[in-house]
């Protein structure tokens, strides 16, 4: 009966939405003084055995013992007879409290209301209507049971069981069955969503292996063509000669410069094919310009993305600037450049009780979830303020300000473990475009708690601006993006830097650590991705040059993002065109395209545990895209 309540709220709803106000009325009034308790057994038993029979009172409880009985009436002959039984032991229950407290005269006065109602249904009763004047019942042989411990808690048992049994077995209306099918919609989308992940780990292993077949038969092929080359083809005259192209190797012999050619794809034959030399080996800038082509011209080839389902949400009314999962990803935040976040769900089987529209009155730089709920959002604003929105309370908790020194709250991050956020700052506003014009950084920690600032961290004199932070995955370490294309790492614990290198020769826009927390990335403003080694300071174990999708010179905003997927195998990156990148991490396939926006896509996130990741737009929209 778990469902009753959802079904008495359709009700309610349905007859607001008729006009039946009276029939509303009666309605409401009826479930306050519903006697059955909604048919929760608990409940049931609590109002008979710890408020009618220890508060003596006698006629409510007469009268719920009726309404069971007319509840019932239509079942079969022996649960009619148990109920009859049950009725006669519950009040006998009665007779025997009031005697044990010393109240005679509520069993006398029940006698007088109901004796006669008592003897025609059982003329057992004749025998009971002498108990208040013997002196001594519990010691009378017919009484005696009565008094028993076994026997008070052998009725408890039994009323609970009959309860049970009775409304388990009641046949359910149609109207309470739209909740439970309501809950296994949600519970099957549950499970879709997990096989989802499944499939996409199956696939990322796929990949691999792919891979690894890839490289092996290169290796072969390889090893082949230097076997030829130690033994001339018959009457050649001279050896073969191998040069290195973007994805096979080539042999090009004297026999087919004299224009015997060996047979070739179409895509590899070029006008210089029969002037190959040794010359073409060494020159490497060339190669290097052919294979930044192959590149663009793979990125131009990228597949569409498969969609198991999307959603499009278009509460807005200006551009996107951030869209954020919550911690369990159940809920969505996102904010436009007007001032403007909404929260809201994708999945329609979800409780929409967290809904709201906050209005910040500045634009939104930057949105943050606390990471251990999705009870708290914390948001950043380009006139210093930071909002902490309680989702369930529906208001803000606190409304904190930076010092009017650094203005621009350009990023927050919750620590993953201790009630704390950093916040990166920088004195001056960027404007529409210009990430070099910041001013100066600074990066404060905040208590969630008391809501005041804790430490700053130090970043020397005058400071380039700091465009993205990021904590590790137990909150020791904190990694933070700067201007000057520097990554900065800070030991939280102490509160100091404890190193840095320089990642680019350009400023930085995003930085995350990888999911295995052995490598971070970052995003440069020329469009340049890499996978820096945490155990080998400076090393780079992969990267990509998305300069075509991202390359803030030839963009509207401020600063790009991108993202990770829960596996740590996709990477997710806001585009100048209407479609974004998704990049698989050191894997043979090159990515894959986003469905289309109409305008430039502006923020992006990735789903904690499933396939399925968020693009905000400059067209006003938010996208939830679930992958095959």
């Amino acid at each position: 009966m778990e469902n009753m309540v959802y079904a008495e709220e359709l009700v309610k709803e349905f007859l607001v939405f008729r006009g039946f106000t009276n029939t509303l009325q009666a309605f409401v009034k009826e479930l306050g003084t519903d006697i059955g308790k909604g048919f929760q057994v608990d409940k049931i038993i609590d109002l008979v055995f710890s408020i009618y029979i220890p508060k003596f009172q006698a006629e409510n409880l007469i009268q719920l013992l009726r309404f069971f009985s007319n509840c019932f009436s239509s079942h079969e002959t022996h649960l009619i007879s148990v109920i009859s039984e049950l009725d006669i032991s519950i009040i006998q229950y009665y007779i025997i409290h009031a005697i044990q407290a010393g109240r005679k005269d509520k069993v006398i006065e029940l006698f007088d209301i109901h004796g006669t109602e008592l003897l025609q249904k059982d003329q057992h009763w004749a025998s009971w209507f002498a108990i208040p004047y013997i002196k001594a019942p519990q010691s009378e042989p017919k009484f005696r049971v009565y008094f028993s411990k076994e026997w008070s808690n052998a009725l408890h048992l039994s009323l609970r069981n009959f309860l049970t049994k009775m409304f388990n077995g009641t046949r359910i209306p149609a109207l309470m069955k739209i909740s439970s099918e309501r809950n296994m919609v949600s519970r099957l989308k549950g499970d879709i969503k997990q096989l989802n992940f499944k499939l996409a780990q199956l696939q990322v292993s796929l990949e691999e292996k792919e891979t690894q077949l890839h490289h092996s038969l290169l290796a072969t092929e390889v090893i082949v063509g230097t076997d030829s080359t130690s033994n001339p083809l018959p009457g050649s005259g001279e050896p073969t000669v191998f040069v290195p192209a973007s994805s096979h190797v080539n042999c090009v012999s004297a026999s087919a410069q004299a224009g015997e050619r060996e047979p070739k794809h179409s895509e590899d034959i070029r006008p210089d094919d029969t002037q190959v030399s040794t010359s073409k080996i060494s020159n490497h800038s060339g190669q290097s310009e052919r294979n930044t082509e192959n590149d663009a011209q793979r990125e131009e080839e990228f597949p569409e993305v498969r969609v198991d389902f999307q959603e499009t949400f278009l509460g807005h009314t200006s551009p996107i600037s951030r869209c954020r999962f919550s911690a369990t990803g159940d809920n969505v935040a996102s904010a436009s450049v007007d001032g403007t976040v909404r929260i809201w769900t994708y999945d329609s089987s979800a409780p929409t009780s967290r809904n709201a529209t906050i209005y910040c009155g500045a634009e939104i730089m930057s949105l943050e979830w606390e990471c251990k709920s999705d009870r708290l959002l914390l948001i950043g604003t380009a006139d210093g303020g930071i909002k902490a929105w309680n989702v369930d309370a529906k208001r803000v908790v606190c409304d904190l300000s930076c010092t009017e020194a650094f203005p621009s709250v350009l990023d927050l991050k919750c620590s993953p473990v201790e009630p704390i956020f950093v916040s990166a700052a920088a004195s001056r506003w960027p404007g529409l475009s210009d990430i070099g014009k910041l001013g100066y950084a600074s990066l404060t920690v905040w208590n969630m708690r008391t809501w005041k600032a804790m430490t700053v961290l130090p970043l020397g004199e005058d400071p380039p601006p700091i465009t993205s932070v990021c904590f590790n995955h137990n909150g020791k370490l904190l990694a933070a993006a700067a201007t000057d294309g520097m990554i900065h790492m800070f030991d939280m614990s102490a509160g100091l830097q404890i190193t840095g290198w320089p990642a680019h020769d350009s400023a930085i826009s995003s930085v995350m650590f990888g999911s295995d927390e052995t490598s971070i990335f970052t995003l440069g403003i020329d469009g340049k991705i890499f996978e820096w080694s945490l155990q080998n300071q400076g090393k780079v174990l992969w990267s990509s040059d998305c300069s075509r999708f991202c390359n803030l010179r030839s963009s509207s905003h401020y600063k790009h993002e991108m993202a990770l997927d829960a596996y740590g195998r996709r990477l997710l990156v806001t585009s100048n065109s209407l479609r974004a990148p998704i990049y698989q991490v050191r894997g043979h396939a090159y990515g894959m395209r986003t469905l289309p926006h109409s305008a430039s896509i502006t923020t992006v996130d990735w789903h904690p545990t499933s396939p399925i990741f968020l693009t905000g737009s400059a067209d006003h929209s938010v996208r939830v895209t679930s992958m095959v």
